[in-house]
């Protein structure tokens, strides 16, 4: 919905998680180079964030304190970087799979998060309705189990980070060919800078287990609340990613494999 914070601009909208005290004041995110994000470079190469949550980190645990607490109260709205130090948030790369625990929450603000990737159990919160990852600009994708919240309708996401946004055109990461044999992975210790993740259990599909047949990964762009997503779909069979929808107006139409793939022209064209 929206691309850059403005000067002035009232950041409690969205759950600011600047600190009143300065003492506690500090660098919320880490630098991101994987593509500019204020002018086009179409013959760019990129890849996914190599980094692995340190789950070992304060931040880390007190993230799992405040999901268990909000799964036991019910809680509505869940905007846990509020409750963060700067140096806890930037502890923070993804969100842990108790995430699928929040079914209550209708609304998710992770406003200038640190954030290089979220897990796919999203698609549990099956009560979302609005989600405001805003000026996460280390944040250049989304799993294709987001799909999977329903009531989702609302959105605010810094669009220039997004891989195959329509104002820059950055490139999509380069996937790995299918099919690609579970029997020669450790779906539950991957390489995320070749998948994207660190584990990959069932089909972003058919929810099935990921078995012997392969992974297959593919990327597709689709409108999600308010704004067009690049989605990562790990699939189990070439039948799943067969029955993706098309893309979506002024996007790449068909499901893909990223890397030097011809799309639209940008904004800047």
């Amino acid at each position: 919905m929206t691309d850059e914070a403005e000067p002035g601009l009232n950041l409690n909208r969205w759950g600011d998680t600047s600190d009143p005290a300065p003492e506690r004041r500090g660098p919320r995110q880490d630098a991101c180079s994987c593509f500019d994000q204020s002018r086009p470079h179409p013959r760019a190469r990129v890849g996914f964030h190599a980094e692995r949550q340190d789950t070992s980190a304060p931040g880390w645990r007190h993230l799992l304190e405040l999901i268990d607490e909000a799964a036991a109260d019910g809680r509505e709205e869940f905007r846990p970087l509020t409750e963060l130090s700067p140096e806890e948030r930037r502890q923070i790369i993804t969100l842990p799979p108790s995430i699928a625990q929040l079914t209550a929450v209708r609304r998710l603000v992770l406003y200038g998060s640190n954030l290089v990737r979220i897990p796919p159990e999203i698609g549990a919160m099956t009560s979302l309705e609005e989600f405001t990852p805003y000026t996460s600009y280390r944040l250049h994708w989304f799993p294709y189990e987001i799909t999977r919240c329903r009531k989702l309708t609302r959105s605010t996401v810094s669009t220039r980070a997004l891989f195959g946004n329509y104002k820059l055109r950055p490139p999509f990461p380069q996937l790995q060919p299918p099919p690609y044999s579970v029997a020669d992975l450790h779906p539950g210790n991957l390489d995320p800078r070749n998948w994207g993740a660190t584990a990959i259990h069932s089909c972003s599909v058919c929810d099935r287990p990921i078995e012997q047949s392969g992974l297959h990964q593919v990327w597709i762009s689709l409108r999600v609340a308010t704004d067009v997503l690049p989605l990562l779909v790990s699939a189990c069979s070439a039948a799943c990613v067969a029955a993706l929808p098309g893309g979506v107006r002024d996007y790449i139409p068909t499901p893909h494999k990223g890397g030097r793939v011809d799309q639209p022209a940008s904004d800047w064209d």
